[in-house]
């Protein structure tokens, strides 16, 4: 443990995305038994100190679902994309083809995270970023 400097932490915890810091903390939570809720009150004042990165973390509320891979079963994508999306089944399979694809922009985190789980149970590859 004592080979890990704060240095390391804290640029492991900077190139970690939005959604990996969110579970990070869920886990750290669960963990100490802790909130992060008291912690949250205090980023505005980071915030106004310059803290770029709990400025990120507040104002993500929006998140994207980028399909990275079709996976072996490309129909059963497509079929989740036209769901997903509305979109016909040309203008879904063009964007199965054309990786990576958004297929979900600006949506909430459950709705994000729910596009990608159905994705994922079709056999493709998604980011939610």
């Amino acid at each position: 443990m004592s080979d890990i400097t704060k240095e390391q932490v804290v640029d492991f915890i900077a190139n970690m995305t939005v959604l990996e810091l969110s579970e990070f903390i869920k886990e750290l939570e669960e963990k100490f038994g802790v909130s992060a809720a008291a912690p949250m009150a205090a980023m505005p004042m980071m915030a106004m100190a310059g803290g770029e990165a709990a400025a990120e973390v507040e104002e993500k509320t929006e998140f994207d679902v980028i399909l990275t891979g079709s996976g072996a079963n490309k129909i059963n994508v497509i079929k989740v994309v036209r769901a997903l999306t509305g979109l016909g089944l040309k203008e879904a399979k063009d964007k199965v083809d054309a990786l990576p694809s958004t297929i979900k922009e600006a949506v909430s985190k459950a709705d994000a995270e729910d596009a990608k789980k159905q994705l994922e149970e079709a056999g493709a590859t998604c980011e939610v970023k």
